[in-house]
């Protein structure tokens, strides 16, 4: 319905101007929450076998994106049957909740801001609370540099992918992708504890992103090129560099990211006390220094304008289709 359309525009609209709403609680705190209690559970009746892990983690998948989707959907279809401005209601308000471009920006600054002031351990402290590696060894250069990673990560899975979602199926369709990604973020790690619990979820997650973060990634070439920054070279190092991760979606966005600053991203990292060899993303032309986290912003919000376009027009198809 238009009314979806009308929905994402305001909640993009609100993400951009308030951020996250702190006074409320969040949602994806509650799926955060729901997904410890069933860990929780789920653990005491499966056997802690590689095959009972397998299926217990599989079972937690499920649920999750059962309750997730389910439950939105259930009161979005009340709205609609109270009053169609009743659903927009609601409807905008979970748009802005599942997006978080303000909040990724917000984040990202508060690692630049003791950066620039020359304060190491108060940056050091700050990239910690938005990355999953060891922060404590870190250079100015290595902060900067995992702040950067993150904005260009998250402009796919905290931005773009979500408005596609959102405008192929609503707020409900949403939330069934933030399901899905703060389970692989939670249990997706390749350790003794998750190594099978947690594989469904991070399978999961992968064929998710695997179009969106691959869209998020040509989206923001053509925002480095309008911006003046090196398209040609974000062209460049991400045709030669988008598959040097694990993940195969995570250096989509990272590979462009390096092309267009000109630095190198990736690379080595600690994780729990242990150093993890990983490829390097991207030339060294020079060293990742404060501003590039200032840049990679620019380039992540001029990307998620792209793609609230692309997400406007798939869903005005939609609608004109249905």
């Amino acid at each position: 319905m238009w009314l979806t359309l009308a929905a994402l525009l305001t909640g993009y609209v609100l993400d951009l101007i308030f951020g996250d709403p702190r006074q409320i609680y969040h949602p994806i705190r509650i799926i955060g929450n729901l997904i410890a209690v069933l860990e929780k559970g789920i653990r005491k009746v499966f056997p802690k076998t590689s095959k009972g892990e397998l299926a217990g983690g599989t079972m937690l998948v499920v649920l999750v994106v059962l309750i997730c989707t389910a439950v939105p959907a259930a009161l979005l279809g009340l709205a609609a049957w109270i009053h169609p401005v009743v659903y927009w209601l609601l409807a905008s308000f979970w748009c802005w909740q599942i997006l978080a471009t303000k909040s990724l920006k917000t984040e990202s600054m508060k690692v630049y801001a003791p950066l620039k002031e020359g304060d190491l351990p108060a940056a050091r402290r700050a990239v910690a609370m938005i990355v999953g590696r060891d922060t404590e060894r870190l250079t100015e250069e290595g902060v900067a540099k995992a702040a950067v990673e993150t904005v260009a990560e998250n402009t796919s899975d905290g931005i773009v992918a979500p408005l596609i979602f959102l405008a192929l199926g609503g707020p409900a369709l949403g939330f069934f992708y933030k399901a899905v990604n703060t389970m692989d973020s939670m249990v997706g790690y390749k350790n003794e504890r998750y190594l099978y619990f947690g594989r469904t979820a991070a399978r999961l997650d992968d064929v998710l992103n695997f179009l969106p973060s691959r869209i998020s990634a040509w989206l923001m070439i053509l925002a480095a090129a309008i911006l003046g920054m090196d398209g040609k070279n974000a062209k460049r190092i991400y045709l030669r560099d988008r598959k040097n991760h694990a993940s195969p979606n995570s250096a989509q966005t990272e590979a462009v990211m390096a092309g267009a600053l000109r630095v190198q991203l990736a690379g080595d990292a600690w994780y729990f006390g242990e150093l993890y060899k990983k490829p390097t993303i991207g030339d060294p032309f020079r060293a990742v220094e404060p501003e590039d986290i200032v840049r990679a912003n620019r380039l992540m919000y001029l990307t998620s304008a792209l793609a609230l376009a692309v997400c406007v027009i798939l869903r005005a198809v939609i609608c004109l289709l249905v």
